[in-house]
């Protein structure tokens, strides 16, 4: 058995009453407490009580007594007196009445008014104003307070103010390496500019949106007699990237297994300028090669330009050779919307003997306008990007031994991820591309299809110069590590050339797990076509891994 001593303490009741019953209903739908463990606790509820009433326009309350009536019980009499329901507070001509526009009020010539009960709120509002411009250490009080009448009473405001503050130094603690463009450029904290607390929280919370680096704690600042010092503290997050996949399959004709995959390498932030490196090779089993290199380069020279360029190399068996190269200047106007503009070059070399109708040398070029929007999850790690828009268009000229021919490209990829609760999301994703031209050759024609594309096809075996892939899944989150998908697809393409329409269709399963090496990925899916004749269908099983370090 077990035993316990409890020890209960008399609580002490408070009724408190006013110099008339209207008055002191008022009181009674303030709710205050009425059972309290000591006297002290009793006169910090009066107080308060009296506080509560001030504030709501009864400006001449008083405590007229405390009385103990026994044991158990006090009576508290006030005196409310006429409630005073406005406010007209004076202001000097130095006075910035712009500052008015923040709070509700009525004004006047060199004053303003106000309903009493907003009168704490509002002058909190523009006192954190003021501090907005720089003077974080400024005070508001109300002086020489006089009744104007049985309902209004009337101040002065005075303005204590500071020495305006201005960031004088900025300072990163734990990332000392952290780029300084990214402090002016991203964050957009310089020296100089006036200080503002709550501007620069919110400014340091663009760091979520960084892959590179991540905030540890909320910014300090360190003020001296004639300095202000912003303490930033940031940490440097691994993200560089090495992607991987194997797929295979039975080949239908031949009755064997072929294996494809490619290898993509991308370098982030390595030589701390914020810079991205990417690397790709591709192979698959119809014989196709990619090679693609690509460097980007932000905020060149601490301006708000970056650079990026590349190369592209990709060779259809012993069919014909593509090479393009790209420069682009981009804008990032903030830490979510970019914009660029360049130019592309490409030359196609036939590797057969002979020129067909169809399949010849030439030259391109382009001048390109490119939009990119992402919305950033990171805390997010199976599902670090919520949102991405990117839109491309290109207008040019293609040059062979026939002459020359005007042509331009439009290209969008989007995708969203729809969070329906912690456990289920629905990613849906939108590429598409368009080629317009007077004639067409087909080694200038879009490749599609594959793991990134349409699942169930064979990579870049599908050839159009118009094509639309939607790709959707559901995907069940089993842990903070591990989710399931299902893969519904569907495309449609045109080819002028061979003048063939199709619709496809992709349906599959997968699964992923994040490790600490990074997320490893394994999908099966199969491809229909709505054509019988034209039969592109197979069976894919697909690989993955993507390891950051």
């Amino acid at each position: 058995m077990i035993f316990s001593n409890q020890v209960s303490a008399q609580s002490i009741k408070l009724n408190v009453k006013a110099e008339h019953t209207d008055k002191t209903k008022i009181i009674d739908s303030l709710g205050y407490n009425k059972e309290f463990d000591n006297y002290t606790s009793i006169e910090t509820e009066i107080y308060a009580l009296k506080s509560k009433l001030t504030r709501l326009g009864y400006i001449d309350t008083t405590i007229e007594s405390i009385t103990k009536q026994n044991d158990t019980l006090f009576i508290a009499k006030f005196f409310l007196g006429k409630k005073i329901s406005r406010i007209r507070i004076e202001y000097d001509p130095e006075f910035n009445v712009q500052l008015l526009n923040f709070i509700d009020h009525s004004k006047g010539d060199n004053f303003f008014e106000l309903d009493i009960t907003q009168l704490e709120s509002s002058l909190n509002e523009l006192n954190f104003k003021i501090a907005e411009q720089g003077d974080p250490f400024s005070t508001l009080q109300l002086v020489n307070i006089s009744k104007l009448n049985s309902s209004i009473i009337t101040a002065n405001l005075k303005i204590v103010t500071n020495q305006k503050r201005r960031i004088d130094k900025i300072i990163v603690k734990g990332y000392e390496n952290f780029p300084k463009s990214y402090i002016k450029r991203f964050l957009k904290l310089k020296t100089g500019k006036s200080f503002n607390l709550n501007a620069i929280k919110e400014k340091v919370e663009l760091l979520e949106d960084l892959r590179f680096a991540s905030q540890i704690k909320d910014p300090e600042v360190l003020f001296t007699k004639d300095s202000t010092t912003l303490y930033l503290y940031v940490e440097k997050t691994r993200t560089n990237n090495f992607d991987g996949f194997l797929g295979f399959g039975t080949n239908e004709n031949t009755n064997k297994i072929e294996f494809d995959g490619y290898l993509d390498l991308r370098l982030i932030n390595n030589l701390n300028f914020g810079e991205t490196l990417n690397l790709l090779y591709k192979s698959d089993e119809i014989d196709q090669q990619t090679f693609k290199v690509d460097a980007d380069l932000p905020y060149m020279f601490g301006s708000p330009v970056g650079l990026q360029v590349g190369l592209n190399i990709f060779r259809k068996d012993s069919t014909f050779l593509n090479a393009n190269q790209y420069t682009k200047i981009n804008y990032q106007v903030n830490a979510q919307h970019r914009i660029g503009v360049g130019i592309t070059s490409t030359n196609s070399t036939n590797l057969l003997e002979n020129d067909t109708a169809t399949l010849n040398d030439y030259k391109s070029n382009y001048y390109t306008l490119n939009y990119n929007y992402t919305k950033a999850q990171f805390y997010d790690l199976l599902f670090p990007i919520n949102f991405q828009f990117d839109l491309s268009t290109a207008l040019g000229e293609r040059t062979n031994n026939v002459g020359k021919q005007k042509q331009s490209v439009f290209i969008v990829d989007t995708y969203k991820i729809f969070n329906l609760n912690p456990k289920n999301s629905i990613y849906t994703r939108l590429n598409a591309a368009l080629l317009t031209s007077d004639d067409y050759l087909d080694n200038e024609l879009f490749r599609f299809g594959g793991i990134n594309s349409i699942r169930g096809f064979e990579e870049n075996s599908l050839v159009a110069n118009l094509y639309g892939v939607i790709n959707t899944e559901y995907r069940y989150r089993l842990s903070n590590s591990i989710y399931v998908h299902s893969v519904i697809d569907a495309a449609y393409f045109e080819n002028q050339l061979t003048d063939n329409k199709e619709k496809l269709f992709g349906f599959g399963f997968g699964l992923g797990l994040l490790t600490n090496s990074g997320l490893f990925r394994l999908s099966y899916s199969s491809g229909k076509t709505e054509n019988r004749q034209f039969k592109l269908s197979d069976s894919k099983v697909h690989v993955s891994l993507t390891a950051t370090f």
